[in-house]
Parts: C-alpha cells; structure tokens; sequence
C-alpha cells in the first residue's frame, strides 16, 4: 500500500542570507522523502495553505508576519501541527546608530516560538552540546564544533533544550551587548505549543558576496556557517524524519 502524501510548507526567504543555497539544500532534504510535497514561498500570506499543509518548515530572516498571520501561525500549532524552524527565523533586525537592534515588536510570533534573536558574537568556532542525549532528534549525534552564529536570545516559555552552547562576552555590533552569565545558550528546541510543537534549530548561517545589500553592495567574506558540517545534515534529516512520522501517527 503506499504511503499517505505529506504536504509541507516551506517559507524561505528574507535578508542578510544566502536563502537561494538553504532552500535548495532544504528542497534536496524534503526530496528525500517520496511521500512529501512541497509548497515553497517567500511569505506567510496564504495561510490557508499553510493550514491546509501538515507541517511548516522557514528559513528566513528580518521576515515578520503581520498580526493576523502570527495569530494564525500560532493557532495552526495550537491545533496540532507542527513547524520547524531554523537559523533566523526568529529574527527581527533594525540598522539603528549605535549598532543592530532586535525590535521586540511580535510578541505572538516570539512566543510560539519560543525565542527571540537579540544578538550574536561575531562568527567564531564554538563547540555544540548535548543537552539531552536521550531524545531522538539528538540520540548518537556526538558534540561537535562549528563556526556559525551563536544565537543570544530573549526565551519565552519552557523550552524542552536539545542542544546548547555557553558563552560569557560580548556581542560587538549590537545594541544589547553584554551577554556576561554562565547561562547555557540553547541551540536545538522544542517548543510546546497546545497539541502541537515548534522544533527549533538555530544553526545554519550562510552568507553569500551580495547577501548584504542594501547596507553593503559587496560581501567579501562567504560564510558557509554549519552548512558544511554533517551532523547539521543529520539534524536537519532527524527534524523532517520527525515531523513525517507525527503526520503519519496522527
């Protein structure tokens, strides 16, 4: 007998990122899946299909749903459904004297998220943890380093951490700088939300030469971020292998 069709929804879109190479990579990801089809967008405009899909997966940055969006993202995983979030899809940015600012001006989008970005050291190697080494999603994934954006976010809710980091410093560049605590920085989490969840990973920064625009024409710099690390393919595979089978259990 074959298999149920799993439809996903899949926004990728926003700025200061290399979108074009993370939807592709997250396409080629999804394909592994016969049974998944896919709907791409660069918005969260059509709510009627993101309800109509099974579950919702972005990689985006500075991109806000209006209000009536964040309400209806959050009833879809109120529902039941679920939604996996990567990299910058928490983010809200403003270029302001002083530095970046992270306008805090989403409440219900950052609450079912689970977090807000407010700030990032600047990219250096750090090492990923293991938080809890029993779930699933994480099961057998050994610690690794990498060299990404260590996300310092404002966390709303209980988080159930699968990965985290540490870091005691500053985050040169942005208005809420100082970051000194022994607090351990979540990178990997599930965020439960009614009878559904939001699995949320930040990794995954990538950054290409004209990605910058319009703050700079030309990026010298690419940044590949956890995208050339396999245990980042791993946990992208385990979070859609996660969601296929809630679908299918439903």
């Amino acid at each position: 007998m074959a298999e149920p069709k799993i439809r996903a929804y899949l926004v990728a879109a926003g700025m200061y990122h290399d979108i074009d190479h993370a939807r592709l990579e997250l396409l080629k990801l999804l394909a592994e899946h016969p049974s998944i089809r896919v709907t791409v967008a660069a918005d969260y405009h059509d709510i009627e299909a993101i309800q109509a899909s099974d579950f919702l997966i972005t990689y985006t940055c500075n991109l806000v749903p209006t209000e009536a969006e964040q309400v209806a993202l959050r009833d879809y995983i109120r529902s039941g459904k679920r939604w996996l979030a990567l990299h910058g899809t928490n983010s809200i940015l403003e270029f302001v004297e002083g530095g970046v600012a992270a306008p805090e001006n989403a409440p219900v989008l950052m609450e079912t998220l689970g977090t807000q970005f407010i700030a990032h050291p600047p990219i250096q190697p750090f090492q990923v943890k293991i938080t809890d080494p029993e779930h699933e999603l994480v099961k057998g994934v050994n610690e690794f380093e990498t060299d990404d954006e260590l996300y310092l976010s404002r966390i709303h809710g209980d988080l159930h951490v699968l990965l985290h980091t540490h870091f005691n410093g500053e985050a040169a560049g942005f208005i809420e700088k100082d970051w000194h605590d022994d607090e351990p920085r979540p990178l990997y989490y599930i965020n439960k939300v009614g009878e559904g969840e939001v699995l949320y990973l930040n990794l995954g920064h990538c950054r290409g030469h004209w990605d910058m625009e319009p703050v700079m024409e030309y990026y010298p710099v690419i940044e590949m971020g956890s995208w050339d690390k396999p245990e980042y393919y791993e946990l992208l595979r385990r979070g859609i292998r996660y969601m296929c089978e809630r679908v299918q259990a439903a």
